[in-house]
């Protein structure tokens, strides 16, 4: 049985989305028969909890340090890495393949330099040219909405109407840490409009989540849905989508939601000019006044 590791980390600074999509890819590879297990930090509001009770194991690594994971898959004979992080970089990737031989599959939001075996960039508006003198001659990339990595609640959800009429449902999520902080002040600007509610998915590992909290008690508008296994329902069940330009982006287009998206994060930069290039509606960065104005042409199409 081949043996793969996938080498990823979450936290309340970093986000969710390495780990979340990394679950998709890791069953992909548990359905072809590989033995797949992880290695990560030990960060706060990580997600280590979840992949175990995926059933895969969890490899605690001590640090970034290269030779660390050099030995680990040595002792684990691994045969192919996964890498999903910022933090290994081109060289780092080199010495990995020099040392252990393993094949490595890197996955990458912003067109950086690698070093691997198969390249994958599974967001809308990838584009493979970009990685012509980015990554080695034999290496296979595979780009764009083909490759989304969605799980199985989306296949199950997608042409499903769940849609309440008379009522404008807005599904909102800001990444599962919120790290921008944004979520109340977009609340706000939504609760200026009438016949309105919303679904305000977040995480357990948001630093913000009490003061969210506080703001979401006895308001009859805002449904919270905290740590949620159901995103592809609500999303179904809303009118459009406030979400940022992150990895959520691919699951929103994927169930052909109308969506607002803001950049939150400098990662974030290539889906927002995709986005902007093809005139969905974006926000580089929060504005109240500019978000107030998106609704109301979301709400026109709405009416339409």
């Amino acid at each position: 049985m081949k043996k793969v590791l996938i080498r990823a980390d979450s936290s309340s600074s970093i986000g969710h989305g390495h780990i979340m999509r990394c679950l998709v890819l890791a069953k992909q590879y548990l359905n072809k028969g590989y033995d797949v297990s992880f290695a990560t930090l030990n960060l706060k509001g990580n997600l280590n909890e979840k992949i175990l009770k995926n059933s895969y194991d969890v490899h605690i690594l001590k640090s970034n340090d290269n030779e660390e994971l050099i030995k680990k898959i040595k002792e684990l004979k691994i045969d192919l890495l996964i890498i999903d992080s910022y933090d290994i970089k081109y060289k780092s990737q080199k010495s990995i393949k020099l040392k252990t031989d393993v094949e490595i599959l890197c996955l990458d939001d912003t067109y950086e330099k690698h070093y691997c075996d198969i390249l994958l960039n599974h967001n809308i508006g990838a584009n493979k040219k970009k990685y012509k003198s980015l990554v080695p001659s034999f290496c296979e990339i595979r780009c764009g909405v083909k490759y989304t990595l969605l799980r199985d609640e989306f296949y199950k959800y997608k042409n499903m109407n769940l849609k309440q009429k008379n009522k404008t449902k807005v599904f909102l999520a800001i990444g599962g840490t919120d790290h921008s902080n944004i979520n109340i002040k977009i609340l706000k600007v939504l609760s200026k409009f009438k016949n309105i509610e919303v679904n305000l998915v977040t995480t357990s590992a948001n630093s913000n989540l009490d003061i969210l909290k506080q703001y979401c008690k006895e308001k009859d508008f805002i449904n919270l849905y905290i740590d949620t296994n159901n995103i592809a329902k609500l999303m179904k069940e809303s009118s459009f989508a406030i979400v940022s330009a992150s990895v959520i982006l691919n699951e929103v287009y994927f169930m052909q939601l109308l969506f607002i998206a803001i950049k939150t994060a400098s990662n974030q930069k290539n889906i927002y000019k995709y986005l902007k290039k093809k005139k969905y509606l974006v926000m580089k960065k929060f504005n109240k006044k500019r978000l107030k104005k998106l609704i109301k042409k979301i709400n026109k199409r709405l009416e339409k």
